[in-house]
């Protein structure tokens, strides 16, 4: 019986603590900063390998020599132009005949009356 008395007054206690609150306290002094630890070393570089030498650059090749050229054949002789012929004479005009003389032209007739023109114009206005 001990403890269920505790126990509902526990309970009792929580159920009241949740109705009441209390204004808070002022704050509590910062604590202490922890020291820092000691920075450890830095390990030492190592060295840089040598660098590797250059092979020889190859011979260049030798040139061949160029052929002979082949000689050039002989022209042949050109063979000589004939003689022109002279122009035969140039032969005379025959003379020109006389003209005849142009006749009398006939005189114009007259040209009739024109007669009258009779009808009706119609205009149809376009649609």
């Amino acid at each position: 019986m001990k403890y269920s008395k505790l126990f509902i007054a526990g309970a009792v206690a929580l159920a009241l603590g949740g109705c009441i609150t209390l204004p808070t306290g002022p704050a509590g002094p910062q604590g202490a900063t922890g020291a820092t630890g000691a920075t450890g070393y830095a390990g030492a570089s190592g060295d840089t390998g040598a660098t590797g030498r250059t092979g020889a650059s190859g011979g260049t090749g030798a040139t061949g020599d160029t052929g002979a050229t082949g000689f050039t054949g002989a022209t042949g002789a050109t063979g000589y132009t004939g003689a022109t012929g002279s122009a035969g004479a140039t032969g005379d005009t025959g003379a020109t005949g006389h003209t005849g003389k142009t006749g009398y032209t006939g005189a114009t007739g007259h040209t009739g009356a024109k007669g009258a023109t009779s009808g009706t114009v119609v205009v149809v206005p376009a649609q």
